[in-house]
């Protein structure tokens, strides 16, 4: 790992591993006059419902926020987030960290020098609620402390693109002059600003849930929440495979193979209009990969429909779409 990303790792991870520090320290200072069963889920009320033990709560904080915070530490590195996105990234993580390590002092701290059953559960344990308000105030504040801290590293900027040797087209081409042998390939990541916040808040809601209402309620919302995150700023690349639309993970992954491909162009899409919604959507005739309003590639597949991904500099890919098309049914 370059000395920029290992830099950019340690920034995403420091407000996970912070948190789990503070909450490993309240539990090593606190372990004492904790029951052997911690009340450990409540319900809406804030009565406790379940319990787990101590060594429980520690192997769970720890895997919660390492997990998290791994998951942030790889997308600040994988190259999908630049500019301003990549900063606000970086918010977002130190914003989960806060809303996270709060919770999880929170169920410790009610749970010291609670009564034991004969089981040793705890009793007379409850979770006001006003802590998920206030664990929301943290997360705010770590938001703001998260921008500040993603200015003193240099931020990453989008890659140029590749192999081009004609340089941008006009908007009205619709080739790229390849010499013959020549390769070439193109790739930009595409999103808009609010999929990143929407995906961390669900993920948020989700151990909201869990804790409140329970794993059933809890485990949509953070399947959902990761799946956004992971695709939160999708990267699109054109090369001889054809239009490859991928995540931060290995899945999911979407690929139009080329020789599916008879034509490209770029142009103007409304999602909403046209598609019915953000997301990946399937409507008659068309498939789509829709982030955001504005220009996009649509690709008229060989099966007579059309598949459209929305993202900048789409004239360019169009037009490498079609010089590759050329190229491979001159080869055939």
């Amino acid at each position: 790992m370059n000395p920029k990303n290992a830099g950019r790792a340690a920034l995403a991870a420091l407000p996970f591993l912070l948190a789990l520090a503070v909450d490993l320290i309240l539990f090593a200072t606190r372990r004492d006059r904790l029951p052997a069963q911690l009340a450990s889920h409540f319900v809406g009320d804030g009565r406790a419902d379940d319990f787990a033990g101590r060594t429980a709560y520690v192997v769970v904080t720890t895997a919660l926020l390492v997990g998290v915070g791994a998951l942030w530490a790889l997308m600040a590195t994988g190259g999908a987030f630049h500019g301003r996105a990549y900063q606000r990234a970086i918010a977002c993580g130190y914003a989960a960290a806060g809303f996270l390590g709060y919770l999880m002092a929170v169920v410790l701290l009610v749970n010291v020098d609670a009564a034991e059953d004969a089981q040793g559960r705890a009793q007379g344990v409850s979770f006001p609620m006003w802590h998920l308000a206030a664990a929301a105030g943290v997360a705010v504040l770590a938001f703001g402390l998260g921008l500040l801290l993603a200015a003193l590293l240099p931020v990453p900027q989008e890659p140029p693109v590749d192999g081009l040797s004609a340089g941008r087209p006009s908007a009205g081409g619709e080739r790229i002059a390849l010499s013959a042998g020549e390769v070439a390939g193109w790739a930009r990541s595409a999103g808009n600003r609010w999929l990143l916040p929407v995906a961390a808040l669900t993920c948020v809601g989700g151990i909201a849930l869990l804790f409140t209402v329970g794993w059933i309620a809890a485990v949509p919302a953070l399947v959902v929440g990761a799946l956004l995150v992971s695709f939160a700023r999708p990267y699109v690349a054109v090369d001889r495979r054809g239009i490859t639309v991928s995540g931060m993970l290995p899945w999911p992954r979407v690929r139009v193979p080329l020789d599916r491909i008879e034509t490209a162009a770029s142009r103007d899409i409304s999602p909403l209009a046209e598609y019915g919604g953000w997301g990946y959507r399937i409507r008659p005739g068309r498939t789509g990969i829709m982030i955001r309003s504005g220009e996009g590639i649509v690709a008229r597949l060989a099966d007579g429909r059309d598949f459209a991904v929305t993202v900048d500099d789409s004239v360019t890919a169009a037009a490498l779409l079609n010089t590759l098309i050329d190229q491979r049914r001159t080869e055939h």
